[in-house]
């Protein structure tokens, strides 16, 4: 048995006696220390206590100087970038309501314009003009106007009669101007006749006796009766316009454009003209359709008015007249107003004369055959009466007249 001094210090085993050895067991081998597990990873701590609020260092203020100081200025602020106007767009819808807007435009225009011509129809002048007879000329082709212009100074002050060398009072009414205007069912070109006032007819329950005795024996009535009988042609409208009235249609359209083949001078039409084109108001051409002051007098005269008919239509239904508002409403008024016509016309009628009159015009005057002195009557205007039956005639079937009809007899 060994035994150890308590006292002894430790030895290493390479210290210790062989013989201790022996006896001895062997040192165990040392063993290292357990191994620590490492500590457990620790979850972060939820989103919104990952960031804890850090204490800020608050700046030293100096109080006593604060107190002193002005109080700093507010930042400055930079102004909002302005925006770049966007490309404006079309509605799809803009187009639409553009043509609304012209429809209803065009909607009031049409329903003033219809308003006008009814409010003017009212207006017009209506006699009995074309009253039944017995033994009249039926119904022929086409359409027959009468256009009368009447030496009536009705409704004249002595100062407008001055001016528009009307001669005074002359007792009953008489007409300088009678024109038989036929337009033809099929188109074509309307056909102007002169009906000369001194035409030597039968005026019926007169006998013979010039054409405008007619007018101053028995009015309206009794003129279309005899031109129905002396033509063949049945008349279905009737126009009648005086002195005034002429003069104030003319000057509504700012004047008619004539050009005149020769110098006139009458007095007593108040007409003096130079030869050559000119515009003459509403008294100048009075007197140029009244006028005989010129080599063929009354032959002269009709041509005259056919030729300032065609003129003054043309120029009342032309652009510069219909689509001025200041132009059409006086004609429109003054014609309503010095016009008069038949019962059973219509401002319409006159719109419808006048067009045809604007185009195309055939301008013809009765086939003379000669003069003569007539006891009790004076002098007369005698037809060519083989010629004048195929003249009418032509007209009568609304076929145009032959050409070597509308010159003169030789």
């Amino acid at each position: 048995m060994i035994r150890r001094n308590p006292a002894a210090p430790p030895r290493a085993w390479s210290q210790t006696p062989r013989s201790e050895r022996r006896a001895a067991p062997p040192p165990l081998p040392r063993q290292s220390p357990p191994r620590q597990q490492p500590p457990p990873r620790r979850q972060p701590p939820p989103r919104q206590q990952q960031h804890q609020p850090r204490q800020q260092p608050e700046p030293f203020v100096d109080k006593r100087r604060a107190a002193t100081a002005p109080p700093p200025a507010p930042p400055r602020r930079r102004p909002p970038p302005v925006a770049e106007p966007e490309p404006r767009r079309r509605r799809p819808g803009g187009l639409r309501r553009a043509l609304r807007r012209v429809g209803a435009l065009l909607a009031v225009l049409l329903i003033a314009a219809v308003a006008g011509v009814v409010y003017f129809d009212g207006k017009l002048d209506r006699i009995d003009a074309l009253a039944d007879y017995e033994g009249r000329i039926g119904d022929t082709p086409g359409t027959n106007f009468l256009l009368v212009g009447s030496d009536s100074r009705i409704g004249l002050t002595p100062e407008q009669e001055q001016e528009l060398a009307t001669g005074g009072d002359v007792g009953p009414d008489r007409t300088d101007t009678i024109m038989l205007i036929h337009v033809p069912s099929g188109g074509g070109a309307t056909t102007m006749v002169s009906l000369p006032r001194d035409s030597y007819v039968s005026v019926p329950g007169f006998g013979q006796d010039k054409l405008n005795a007619s007018f101053a024996l028995g009015g309206p009535q009794l003129l279309v009766r005899t031109v129905e009988g002396a033509t063949g042609i049945h008349i279905d409208h009737y126009t009648e316009i005086g002195f005034s009235g002429f003069a104030s249609i003319v000057d509504a359209v700012g004047g008619v454009d004539i050009c005149v083949p020769y110098p006139i001078d009458d007095p007593l039409a108040g007409l003096q003209l130079e030869a050559g084109c000119q515009e003459l108001n509403g008294a100048q051409s009075l007197g140029f359709v009244r006028t005989r002051a010129t080599p063929l007098a009354d032959l002269d005269r009709m041509n005259n008015q056919r030729l300032f008919m065609s003129a003054l239509l043309s120029k009342a239904t032309g652009p510069t007249t219909f689509l001025n508002p200041f132009r059409l409403w006086p004609l429109v008024s003054g014609a309503a107003a010095s016009v008069r016509v038949d019962n059973g016309d219509h401002l319409w009628d006159l719109g419808r004369l006048a067009w045809a009159m604007r185009g195309e015009t055939i301008t013809a005057t009765v086939p003379v055959g000669g003069f003569e002195d007539v006891y009790g009557v004076g002098n007369v205007l005698l037809w060519d009466r083989e010629r004048a039956i195929e003249f009418f005639g032509a007209l009568e079937q609304d076929q145009q007249i032959p050409a070597d009809l509308l010159a003169p007899a030789p």
